[in-house]
């Protein structure tokens, strides 16, 4: 048996609508997360318990809960384990990488070493320097701590990135990702993870796809204030990335559907993209940003059939353990055969601010109290319901819902975790570049 679970971060469900209409698969219509964003939303889809449970959301980004993980599943079943991830959070510093065998990422992991030249934070501090920096760069890496080897090679991706030149540098990983599917030689049972970035900011994808330059959006500063860059340009630039992360998954699903027996494709979290005067992921429990698309493929099974039914995350990671026949505890359901009709309320779930993002809004003058404060959706069928910087938000009816809301929140046993994950100066450079500090 083969399955592939892939993660098309930040992906809102209207824009998979609009650009992914050639992926073939079950089509879930009202697919939620358990959170807003990707450390909390990943740790349910992996562990099948709310990111509260396991102790893994703002603050405690370290994936140490004592829950199994899929990965560790799998590979305790005796299938190979791999992954392929672009995103700076489902890395190794934060433990994600826990049960792969191969835990390969893009040129963002690969600048996360101590022992590499932090080329991100000498470009944004010499910016204004001219070309004569590089040399003095050069002088660094040569007679510095560092790995030369690396340092160079690390700098010249780069570079080369800037120039819209090279075969793996041109976007945020999805290239990468294309040439690690297509090289590795996949057994008979294997289990793949992969994330791809191309929807996250900065919305730059290759000069070819843009039809606006891509703009300065910090979400947090945007909502508390307004964006400082023109609203439709920031909706444009998205759908851009959209489109070419769309084209670029075409080429990885066509790779995949030859390998492997099901292909589960999903987002972690959608995007605000100025509804409710909100931006990004990191302000709240917005629908944009909570409703994610989710599609089921199998091989021999073409049928590409829209299911209503209101689904979560936890269901995902209960599906992936019944496709392989693995025990393993979820607060989800299976997905496939006779288990469809059974619906559950389910929450999604704001637990505030990072120590990172309070610490820069509070040094900018910001009044961070509303937006570092638990906060939960309520998600029903042809219901959500959530707590909201203004008040408690509803799309449909329901009775009684913030009585639901407490009554599922005192049926979790809470993990709580003290002191956040100690990271090097170059995963800071990475989490600030990508908006996460």
């Amino acid at each position: 048996m083969k399955v592939a679970l892939v993660v098309l971060d930040t992906l809102r469900k209207d824009a998979f609508d609009d650009h992914f209409d050639w992926l073939p698969g079950q089509r879930f219509e009202n697919a939620y997360s358990t959170s807003h964003w990707t450390v909390p939303a990943h740790a349910s889809l992996f562990a099948g318990k709310y990111a509260s449970e396991l102790g893994v959301y703002a603050g405690a980004q370290l994936l140490d809960c004592e829950e199994r993980v899929l990965a560790e599943s799998f590979r305790d079943a005796g299938y190979s384990t791999r992954a392929f991830s672009a995103n700076v959070n489902i890395s190794r510093p934060f433990d994600f990488h826990r049960g792969f065998d191969v835990f390969e990422g893009s040129w963002r992991l690969q600048a996360l070493s101590e022992s590499v030249f932090d080329w991100d934070n000498f470009i944004a501090e010499t910016r204004e320097q001219g070309a004569e920096r590089y040399l003095y760069a050069l002088h660094e890496v040569l007679t510095g701590d560092c790995d030369t080897v690396s340092s160079l090679k690390r700098g010249a991706l780069l570079k080369l990135r800037d120039l819209g030149w090279g075969t793996t540098t041109r976007d945020d990983g999805a290239t990468e990702a294309l040439q690690f599917v297509c090289e590795t030689e996949f057994g008979d049972d294997e289990f793949l993870f992969v994330n791809l970035m191309e929807a996250h900011t900065p919305y730059a994808p290759p000069e070819e796809y843009r039809t606006v330059e891509p703009p300065e959006l910090n979400g947090l500063r945007a909502t508390l204030e307004g964006p400082t860059d023109d609203p439709e340009t920031i909706r444009r630039a998205y759908d851009d990335s959209v489109r070419y992360l769309s084209d670029m998954y075409r080429a990885i699903f066509a790779e995949l559907r030859e390998e492997f027996d099901y292909v589960i494709t999903l987002s972690d979290h959608g995007e605000a993209l100025g509804e409710y005067d909100a931006w990004e992921h990191l302000c709240g429990l917005y629908p944009e940003v909570t409703r994610v698309p989710l599609s089921i493929w199998s091989a021999g099974d073409e049928l590409d059939d829209a299911r209503e039914e209101t689904v979560s995350l936890l269901d995902v990671h209960a599906t992936a353990l019944d496709i392989a026949d693995l025990d393993g505890e979820s607060r989800g359901r299976c997905l496939l055969g006779h288990h469809r009709t059974e619906v559950r309320e389910r929450l999604a779930e704001y637990h505030g601010l990072t120590d990172r993002h309070r610490l820069s809004l509070a040094r900018d003058g910001f009044d961070t109290d509303r937006l570092d404060r638990e906060m939960h959706a309520l998600i029903a069928a042809d219901y959500y319901g959530w707590d909201a910087l203004d008040g408690f938000h509803e799309l449909g009816e329901i009775d009684k819902p913030r009585e639901r809301i407490e009554s599922l929140v005192n049926e979790l046993e809470m993990r709580v975790v003290e002191n956040d994950v100690a990271v090097s100066e170059a995963v800071e450079a990475q989490l600030r570049d990508l908006g996460y500090a």
